[in-house]
């Protein structure tokens, strides 16, 4: 439904409008009959609602009444939209199951959906928000994959199917008024260095930068904060032929921002533009793979092994050398810090000040 579109809740048959105009005429069914050129009971059944007025008699009709053509097909394409909308409401009433496992309200408190009180409102929303007419397309394009052929994804094993969709289709969503240079996978692997830059330096508008030089290379930058039940850090996939990273800020660490990224970015650059990468721990057991080169990946951007190895052989860790070892292998010391933690060099306690918390909300 179009927003701000007025629905009656009663639309009259159109056989109402000329039972009227008769009358008016003082003519009955039998003499308008003939007078249309039409068999009699076909008259009758237009003016019991039992039969629709076709393009060929609102023109008959025109020259027996002195009422326009369009006029009549207007009461009839109205009457058949409103039985139309009646028999959809069943349709809706079948989804009431399905709406209930998404997370509507913070969906609403995103800004995402509009408030909502009965489960109609709230499954209308819901298909509207997607851009499905029923709840079965939306198993049929998340679960099923119907749209294999276009690109993959099943979210059939996802503990939280449902609000792991809402948090893509918000992407698609954030993505689409997006102005972006025709992707070029040159020019996307040529801005890689000064990605890293903007990752060592951290400025506080380091997405905007982020997003404005990645729209240069034709790669879409969103930030899509996370859902309940839905644990994602990011996912890449592609859309008329343009890549998309959405990233969520999962952990609000600048470490884990910038690894994600470039773990997004080896997946444009190394796998194929059919797959969808969602990161999260259940995600990488079914491409766990592709999610192994795709951290190599991001490896490789952030610190590489042969960086991290040289930085380990002179542990302890101090202010000082973390500040020194960050600009000489250009990087941020959260980065050092993050991966120093993750590998078990320091304890997780150690290091927390070299972190800046990340704020995209």
């Amino acid at each position: 439904m179009l927003k701000n579109e007025y629905i009656p809740k009663v639309v009259p048959h159109p056989g109402e409008t000329l039972a009227e105009k008769l009358d008016e005429m003082g003519m009955g069914p039998k003499e308008f009959a003939i007078r249309s050129g039409k068999p009699e009971k076909t008259i009758t059944a237009i003016l019991k609602g039992d039969s629709a007025i076709t393009p060929d008699m609102a023109v008959q009709f025109e020259y027996a009444t002195k009422i326009p053509a369009h006029f009549w097909m207007n009461r009839q394409l109205g009457y058949d939209e409103y039985l139309a909308r009646i028999k959809y409401q069943k349709v809706l009433g079948e989804s009431a199951e399905w709406v209930r496992h998404f997370p509507f309200a913070d969906m609403v408190k995103k800004g995402w959906l509009k408030p909502a009180n009965t489960d109609t409102e709230k499954i209308a929303e819901l298909l509207s928000f997607f851009g499905f007419a029923h709840y079965m397309a939306w198993n049929d394009y998340y679960l099923n994959q119907e749209l294999k052929v276009v690109f993959r994804i099943s979210l059939a094993h996802a503990h939280e199917p449902h609000a792991v969709s809402a948090f893509i289709r918000r992407g698609e969503l954030q993505a689409e008024p997006l102005k972006a240079a025709m992707y070029s996978e040159k020019r996307f692997r040529e801005i890689l260095p000064d990605i890293k830059q903007i990752m060592a330096d951290h400025p506080t508008d380091f997405f905007q930068r982020l997003h404005e030089i990645c729209l240069s290379a034709g790669v879409k930058v969103v930030h899509t904060p996370c859902l309940p039940k839905a644990p994602i850090n990011g996912t890449t996939r592609w859309i008329n032929d343009a890549p998309l990273i959405q990233l969520s800020g999962r952990y609000k660490r600048n470490d884990v921002f910038w690894f994600t990224f470039f773990h997004e970015a080896g997946h444009i650059l190394l796998h194929g533009k059919k797959e969808v990468f969602v990161e999260s721990s259940e995600y990488q057991k079914i491409n766990e793979i592709q999610e192994n080169e795709a951290d190599v990946f991001a490896v490789k951007w952030t610190l590489s092994e042969e960086e991290e190895s040289e930085i380990a052989k002179h542990l302890p860790l101090t202010t000082q050398n973390i500040f020194a070892y960050a600009q000489t292998y250009k990087t941020h010391p959260a980065m050092i810090i993050g991966r120093f933690q993750h590998k078990g060099y320091i304890n997780h306690s150690w290091g927390r000040e070299f972190i800046i918390p990340v704020k995209l909300d």
